[in-house]
């Protein structure tokens, strides 16, 4: 197993317990108690765990609630999106990014590289992309905070938006059809439309239990999406939608880019 992979399961490992000692996740991840201090050293430093002596606990993120359940559900298929997304990005890029929780593992993904410059609403993503590579820029959105998904949302936070011009968005959303992207909560659905009208690229990543399904507020249509990328294929009638759309599709594949 990489590095990389271990301490990304690592991570998973503790979201998903909550509190777990060195030797469980040595025994878990079969491989010594040494490496596994170094792993979650590491993950501290980037604020992926909370270290304490003989374990590792799950961050204080902001937070509570049903947002913090989702970053603990359908762990693999959001891990492999993440990391299979940020492949498509480089050094010198600069990337809108809204609050999600397949957004959060991105986040992780990217904190490695250097040279992105990272625009995001998400307190969550501003904190783990702020600890990451040397010469990775963050701007953190304002406007009115809300704990439970710790982001910005409103009119302030649409307004600084409109002061920004970025290569690519990458959005997270509640489902999609025939008809578009869409989202549960209207004020997340803003702020996406708002970030989608000031970049260049449009990317949705998304894990297949929201294909075909439909959610109260529309984000955007098929038209305005350049690319998805998702863990598996879409049915044959929303594949065939995005196709006449040219939304191309990227599916990854075992975790890996």
């Amino acid at each position: 197993m990489r590095p990389e992979d271990r301490r990304a399961n690592l991570v998973d490992i503790v979201r998903e317990q909550g509190r777990v000692s060195v030797e469980t996740l040595a025994e878990r991840l079969k491989t010594s108690k040494e490496t596994i201090r170094r792993d979650l050293t590491e993950l501290s430093d980037r604020g992926l765990v909370r270290k304490y002596h003989g374990g590792a606990l799950a961050p204080e993120a902001a937070g509570e609630g049903p947002f913090q359940a989702r970053l603990s559900q359908n762990m693999p298929q959001k891990r492999a999106i993440a990391r299979r997304a940020a492949a498509l990005f480089q050094s010198g890029d600069t990337l809108f990014i809204d609050t999600g929780s397949t957004t959060v593992y991105l986040a992780e993904e990217l904190s490695t590289r250097s040279g992105i410059t990272i625009i995001t609403n998400s307190v969550s993503i501003a904190s783990i992309m702020a600890r990451g590579s040397d010469g990775t820029r963050v701007f953190l959105i304002g406007g009115e905070y809300r704990d439970e998904a710790a982001e910005n949302i409103g009119v302030l936070a649409i307004e600084q938006i409109s002061r920004f011009s970025a290569q690519h968005v990458v959005l997270t959303v509640a489902a999609l059809d025939q008809r578009g992207a869409m989202d549960f909560d209207l004020q997340e659905a803003e702020i996406a439309r708002a970030m989608i009208e000031q970049a260049g690229e449009v990317t949705v990543i998304l894990d297949s239990s929201k294909f075909e399904k439909t959610a109260l507020f529309g984000v955007c249509s098929l038209a305005m999406i350049d690319r998805i990328v998702c863990e598996a294929s879409p049915s044959t009638r929303l594949a065939d939608a995005l196709r006449a759309a040219s939304v191309e599709v990227v599916i990854a594949q075992n975790g890996r880019p």
